[in-house]
């Protein structure tokens, strides 16, 4: 490792190795790095989704309607696009290695006071501090993954699409184990074990992680924030991820009631009607990230594509009474099988995407603009998190969950139209600009101003 961070290896016959083959192994600074960005996706997607299965009841229990739950899951999106917008246009002077570790050490005091909560009397003091903690556990988990997403895309400047997808298998591990896990000590235990013990779990990496962690030093930039945001090609991508996280939040504080009102199973085990989609979605992410690396043309259509499954899906999950397909246990596992898959589809070739249209844009590539990317990627991310569980709790109440969960996919099938219109007419005008600049009477025009400058 420490040659290959020093320079190309010379073999016995004294010609360097292919570049190739130096860049397919991994620096000690770049292993570290791997090691602890995996600790925080596995670690923050396992605190957020033990809420799952039992969160929502006992929320009933206290007092909160369907809306107001969430609106409490919303909250936590609502602060995490907030703190993403602030912390990205700062995070070279704050600094990705500190702004890392104190992200991860919010999340795990306030995953800890999650669980003090069935203490406070119910009704509105219940429902306020459970707002004020998920808060704070918001600001928490954007500074972490602010600093990750900037920190791996420093790393790994060329395949930072296969990275991604691979680190998503910690995140599908983290949503696959903490529904279960959650359901299980909730059962087995009560209301605080799940929370105390994962944010334990969380403090005891944060020491970890500040002595493996390697501190990438970067100059400020003047690139505006605005200017990213204002882009055309960044604006349709704001949009794609947006609706991705809106129908993937809708199912936080909906999907566990309605499998325990109609399939009727215990809260032990609906944690693990969770799995479909976790499994699907962290199996299918690295190889998604290795096609949107190899054939960077083939992204747009990923977007496009997953966008139009996720909606087809959603449609189908409760079914939408006017299909007139009974709701069965089988079928709504598979097609949450089907959704992760295509929510991968969507959101890995995402980030790359964004970072190409900046370079192809005239920003300067370094530590700041992968903070202003990072930044916006996880707000307007936060931003659906916070529009799906409100407003499809919201329709949820009113409407039931066959109708909201239809009506939800109505967010990816816009996102998916709209990326399919931007990018062909995008193709049609590359084409157009390039057969002008090779018409034949440019051709003569050309060879006739350089016969007469000779």
């Amino acid at each position: 490792l420490d040659q290959v961070a020093q320079g190309p290896i010379q073999p016995d016959d004294g010609v360097p190795e292919a570049a190739g083959e130096e860049r397919r192994r991994l620096t000690r600074e770049q292993l570290f790095t791997l090691a602890a960005t995996a600790s925080i996706n596995f670690s923050s997607m396992i605190c957020y989704s033990i809420l799952g299965p039992f969160f929502p009841s006992e929320a009933e229990k206290k007092g909160a309607s369907n809306t107001i739950v969430g609106m409490i899951f919303g909250c936590f999106a609502l602060c995490n696009f907030l703190t993403s917008l602030i912390l990205g246009n700062y995070l070279t002077q704050i600094g990705a290695k500190f702004m890392f570790v104190s992200g991860m050490f919010v999340s795990g005091c306030v995953t800890i006071l999650f669980g003090m909560l069935d203490k406070v009397p119910s009704g509105p003091i219940f429902i306020s501090l459970c707002f004020l903690v998920r808060a704070m556990d918001a600001v928490g988990f954007a500074a972490a993954m602010t600093a990750s997403f900037s920190i791996l895309a420093k790393a790994f400047p060329s395949n930072i699409a296969t990275v991604l997808g691979s680190l998503e298998i910690f995140t599908g591990l983290g949503l696959v184990l903490g529904p279960p896990l959650g359901g299980f000590l909730y059962q087995s235990f009560g209301y605080e074990v799940p929370f105390i013990t994962l944010g334990c779990v969380v403090l005891v990496l944060v020491p970890v992680n500040m002595c493996i962690l390697p501190k990438y030093d970067s100059i400020p930039s003047k690139d505006s924030f605005w200017k990213l945001v204002l882009l055309p090609k960044v604006l349709v991508l704001c949009l794609t991820i947006f609706s991705l996280s809106a129908c993937l939040g809708f199912l936080d504080p909906t999907m566990s009631l309605f499998i325990l009102e109609k399939f009727k199973l215990p809260t032990g085990y609906v944690g693990l009607v969770f799995l479909g989609l976790a499994l699907s979605y962290s199996l299918s992410s690295p190889l998604l990230g290795l096609v949107s690396d190899k054939l960077p043309n083939l992204r747009k259509w990923l977007l496009v594509s997953g966008g139009l499954i996720t909606a087809l899906c959603f449609f189908l999950l409760g079914p939408a009474p006017v299909l007139h397909i009974k709701s069965q246990l089988w079928m709504f596992v598979l097609v949450l099988v089907f959704i992760g898959f295509s929510l991968g589809m969507s959101a890995i070739p995402l980030f790359p995407e964004m970072l190409q249209c900046a370079y192809e844009n005239g920003f300067e590539e370094g530590l700041s603009l992968l903070g202003l990317v990072s930044g916006l990627f996880n707000a307007m991310w936060s931003l659906g998190a916070f529009a799906g569980p409100t407003i499809g709790g919201f329709l949820t109440e009113k409407l039931g969950f066959e109708w909201a969960s239809a009506i939800q996919g109505g967010w990816a099938l816009l996102s998916g139209l709209a990326a399919g219109i931007f990018y062909i007419v995008e193709a049609t005008r590359k084409s157009s600009t390039s057969s002008l600049q090779n018409s034949p009477g440019n051709n003569e025009e050309r060879t006739h101003l350089m016969g007469s400058e000779t």
